[in-house]
């Protein structure tokens, strides 16, 4: 489809929903189960179609990550939210002075926001697409996605399971290029999701602020771990090459370098160097080796290698070497030794198969260079201390945080996603998600019979707020007292 027949489409569409949406302002808590409950049904059903379109994108993709994240992590996240709707719909009551407003109640209600845009990055194509439409759904929106246009495959399969689904009023996919990504955040929604890099993150933000459409940003960054003294151990460097290795790298939340104690650095490289040989010595063009997503990513990534050579960096490559012939776009792991800071791998968010090596002499050097630089999306210590680990997290900022482990927090479906300054902001999963897409309307009704002093505050003053004035100074007197 042309970008101009896809903005006609974008624009059509969004009126429908509006119109829809206006007249229809409060879907019930029944039937938003019963359409959350389609997006299991959908991916369970076309688990083989999903598999083939990641691997046409991706021209290598592991059908076990295609099973577990896109098919399998989306049906967990959407059973997980009916089991809670019930909970996250209810009304919150909050305190009422009785003496000041009798037996009137205060509360939260959870109102639909409205008409939802999605826009999906191009590395988890279904999960980002029908993850937070688990939210959305059950905050009672109607949602237009717009898939990336570096998956084609994936985009035209998932619009076909959304129209096979929902009708276009409620949940619809509109598929274009960069003027349709450029034209669809200058629209009123009611709110829009955009999942991406910090730089088109502020051109999002900038249209959307022009119609005060509020946004949910996740936006990435560089990912660090912080191995503490001693934890430089087979285990822990298996886990942080295996999380690395995940999408090749391609994912937001993935480890971007690691800090290593300087006198345990040749140990991490050497545990790096063994766990290949004995496990993954031709991964480069094994099935297992997710391809980057294009030929323009891929330069970048090899040119980041390059220029780290060219400045005679030590670099170990791990995992055999891609093969010339095919055209998977598959790549080993690098890994680059104390690289200066002025390289593109420092200064840039990675997004592919290298992995920096970073030693130090001393923790709070660490979290002071942290903390310097921009905040990231998530934040990973290794230590068998965890008080060490926990003072670390605490002294530091990112969006998210695990410890142990890394990118398990963005996989929980009750834990709360989304990042922190230049990484984002806003948050998505769980009851926080469900929040962020509502509108938390605060409801005060009068209670019967009227037993209070509202009245006080309308004029004439000295009959009433004069009086209540006095007392309240009193009161306020006495609970300081008291604190």
């Amino acid at each position: 489809m042309a970008d101009h027949e896809a903005i006609t489409r974008l624009e059509s569409v969004l009126d429908l929903q509006r119109k829809a949406f206006i007249q229809n302002p409060w879907i019930s808590i029944a039937e938003r189960k019963a359409n959350i409950k389609k997006i299991p049904e959908m991916v369970l059903s076309n688990k083989d179609e999903i598999r083939e379109a990641l691997n046409q994108d991706f021209s290598s993709h592991p059908a076990a990550v295609s099973d577990f994240v896109e098919v399998l992590g989306v049906v967990a996240r959407a059973t997980y939210v009916i089991s809670k709707i019930d909970e996250w719909t209810a009304s919150e009551f909050r305190d009422v002075d009785p003496q000041m407003f009798g037996k009137s109640k205060g509360e939260i209600r959870y109102q639909p926001k409205g008409v939802v845009g999605n826009i999906v990055p191009w590395n988890f194509p279904i999960d980002l697409s029908l993850g937070p439409l688990c939210e959305m759904l059950a905050a009672g929106n109607r949602v237009i996605i717009k898939p990336s246009e570096y998956t084609p495959a994936t985009a035209n399969l998932l619009a076909r399971m959304i129209k096979a689904a929902y009708p276009e009023d409620l949940v619809t996919v509109v598929i274009g290029g960069l003027d349709l990504a450029k034209r669809f955040p200058q629209l009123r929604f009611d709110h829009i999701l955009y999942t991406g890099n910090p730089a088109v993150g502020k051109i999002v933000m900038g249209e959307a602020a022009k119609n005060l459409v509020p946004v949910t940003l996740e936006l990435g960054g560089k990912c660090p771990v912080i191995m503490t003294p001693g934890s430089v151990t087979p285990e822990n460097v298996k886990d942080i090459l295996g999380i690395k290795m995940i999408k090749s790298g391609q994912m937001c939340i993935s480890v971007d370098h690691v800090y290593c104690p300087r006198s345990e650095m040749e140990n991490f490289i050497s545990e790096a160097e063994t766990y290949f040989k004995d496990n993954l010595a031709d991964f480069a063009v094994s099935p297992d080796n997710t391809g980057m997503i294009s030929e323009r990513h891929l330069g970048r990534i090899k040119r980041m290698i390059t220029q780290a050579e060219d400045a005679q960096v030590r670099s170990i490559t791990l995992g055999g070497q891609a093969s010339v012939s095919a055209n998977t776009r598959q790549l080993p792991l690098t890994l680059v030794v104390n690289p200066p800071k002025d390289l593109d791998i420092m200064t840039d968010e990675i997004f592919g198969p290298i992995l920096p090596i970073i030693p130090y002499d001393d923790l709070p050097t660490v979290v002071n260079d942290i903390n310097v630089g921009e905040r990231p999306l998530g934040l990973y210590v290794y230590s068998d201390d965890l008080a060490t680990a926990n003072d670390v997290v605490n002294k530091t900022n990112s969006g998210g945080a695990a410890i142990n482990c890394a990118a398990i927090q963005g996989a929980l479906p009750a834990l709360a996603f989304g990042g922190s300054g230049n990484s984002g902001m806003g948050r998505h999963h769980g009851v926080e998600g469900f929040r962020e897409f509502s509108n938390p309307r605060g409801v005060f009704t009068r209670g019967r019979p009227v037993e209070d002093l509202i009245n006080v505050f309308t004029p004439p003053y000295a009959k009433g707020l004069q009086f209540v004035v006095e007392g309240g100074y009193q009161h306020a007197l006495k609970s300081l007292q008291r604190a």
